[in-house]
Protein backbone atom coordinates (compact mmCIF):
# COMPACT_ATOMS: atom_id res chain seq x y z
CA UNK A 1 0.00 0.00 0.00
CA UNK A 2 2.93 2.54 0.74
CA UNK A 3 4.38 1.86 -2.89
CA UNK A 4 1.00 3.20 -3.96
CA UNK A 5 0.42 6.02 -2.31
CA UNK A 6 3.79 6.91 -3.12
CA UNK A 7 2.99 6.78 -6.95
CA UNK A 8 5.46 4.00 -7.54
CA UNK A 9 2.51 1.88 -8.93
CA UNK A 10 -0.69 3.39 -10.69
CA UNK A 11 -2.51 -0.23 -9.88
CA UNK A 12 -4.46 -0.51 -6.61
CA UNK A 13 -3.51 -3.15 -4.50
CA UNK A 14 -5.60 -6.14 -4.04
CA UNK A 15 -7.58 -7.26 -0.94
CA UNK A 16 -7.14 -10.84 -0.98
CA UNK A 17 -3.58 -12.43 0.19
CA UNK A 18 -3.81 -15.20 -2.39
CA UNK A 19 -1.41 -14.95 -5.58
CA UNK A 20 -3.48 -12.07 -6.98
CA UNK A 21 -1.13 -10.48 -9.88
CA UNK A 22 0.40 -7.20 -8.51
CA UNK A 23 3.38 -5.37 -9.96
CA UNK A 24 5.01 -5.49 -6.49
CA UNK A 25 5.85 -8.95 -4.39
CA UNK A 26 7.80 -9.47 -1.01
CA UNK A 27 8.88 -13.27 -0.27
CA UNK A 28 10.40 -14.21 2.99
CA UNK A 29 12.11 -17.95 3.64
CA UNK A 30 11.82 -19.62 6.64
CA UNK A 31 15.48 -19.93 8.35
CA UNK A 32 16.06 -24.26 8.16
CA UNK A 33 15.92 -24.62 11.34
CA UNK A 34 13.64 -22.54 12.40
CA UNK A 35 14.49 -19.11 14.41
CA UNK A 36 17.17 -19.28 17.32
CA UNK A 37 15.29 -18.52 20.96
CA UNK A 38 17.91 -15.81 21.86
CA UNK A 39 16.24 -13.44 18.66
CA UNK A 40 13.16 -13.03 19.99
CA UNK A 41 14.71 -10.80 22.79
CA UNK A 42 17.90 -9.89 21.21
CA UNK A 43 16.70 -8.54 17.72
CA UNK A 44 14.87 -5.67 18.02
CA UNK A 45 17.44 -4.20 19.97
CA UNK A 46 19.72 -5.27 17.25
CA UNK A 47 17.49 -3.53 14.32
CA UNK A 48 17.85 -0.08 16.26
CA UNK A 49 20.97 1.44 14.04
CA UNK A 50 18.66 0.48 11.49
CA UNK A 51 15.37 2.59 12.76
CA UNK A 52 17.74 5.44 13.13
CA UNK A 53 18.27 5.62 9.28
CA UNK A 54 15.53 4.65 8.09
CA UNK A 55 13.92 7.64 10.00
CA UNK A 56 15.96 10.20 8.22
CA UNK A 57 15.53 7.92 5.07
CA UNK A 58 11.58 8.21 5.37
CA UNK A 59 11.75 12.24 5.64
CA UNK A 60 13.71 12.06 2.51
CA UNK A 61 11.03 10.07 1.40
CA UNK A 62 8.38 11.88 2.07
CA UNK A 63 10.01 15.14 0.32
CA UNK A 64 11.49 13.01 -2.90
CA UNK A 65 7.04 12.23 -2.97
CA UNK A 66 6.28 15.89 -2.76
CA UNK A 67 9.04 16.62 -5.93
CA UNK A 68 7.91 13.97 -7.78
CA UNK A 69 4.02 14.80 -7.53
CA UNK A 70 4.65 18.30 -8.89
CA UNK A 71 7.35 16.61 -11.50
CA UNK A 72 4.39 14.16 -12.81
CA UNK A 73 2.13 17.06 -12.47
CA UNK A 74 3.76 19.58 -14.62
CA UNK A 75 5.74 17.43 -17.04
CA UNK A 76 3.70 14.55 -16.87
CA UNK A 77 6.72 12.22 -16.32
CA UNK A 78 7.85 10.74 -12.84
CA UNK A 79 12.31 11.47 -12.41
CA UNK A 80 13.97 8.24 -12.65
CA UNK A 81 16.20 9.39 -9.59
CA UNK A 82 13.67 9.84 -7.60
CA UNK A 83 11.66 7.06 -8.54
CA UNK A 84 14.77 4.45 -7.51
CA UNK A 85 15.37 6.26 -4.64
CA UNK A 86 11.80 5.89 -2.78
CA UNK A 87 11.95 2.20 -4.18
CA UNK A 88 15.34 1.77 -2.60
CA UNK A 89 14.15 3.45 0.70
CA UNK A 90 10.77 1.10 0.85
CA UNK A 91 13.00 -2.12 0.14
CA UNK A 92 14.90 -0.76 2.54
CA UNK A 93 12.17 -0.83 5.28
CA UNK A 94 10.72 -4.05 3.83
CA UNK A 95 14.30 -6.09 4.66
CA UNK A 96 14.08 -4.25 8.33
CA UNK A 97 10.70 -4.95 9.11
CA UNK A 98 10.56 -8.83 7.72
CA UNK A 99 14.10 -9.01 10.12
CA UNK A 100 12.24 -7.25 13.03
CA UNK A 101 9.00 -9.87 12.75
CA UNK A 102 11.40 -12.72 13.36
CA UNK A 103 10.47 -13.57 8.96
CA UNK A 104 14.33 -13.96 8.40
CA UNK A 105 17.50 -14.41 10.36
CA UNK A 106 19.90 -12.26 8.15
CA UNK A 107 20.90 -9.03 9.31
CA UNK A 108 19.81 -6.02 6.77
CA UNK A 109 21.90 -4.68 4.63
CA UNK A 110 22.85 -0.81 5.50
CA UNK A 111 21.64 -0.39 1.38
CA UNK A 112 19.28 0.89 -1.22
CA UNK A 113 19.83 -1.88 -3.72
Amino acid sequence: MNLYTYFATEEYPPFSVDEAPYPIRTNFTYPEGGISRWRVFFQGFLAIPQFIVLYFLGIGAYVAAVIAFFAVLFTGNYPPAVFNFLIGVFRWQTRVFGYILLMTEEYPPFSLE
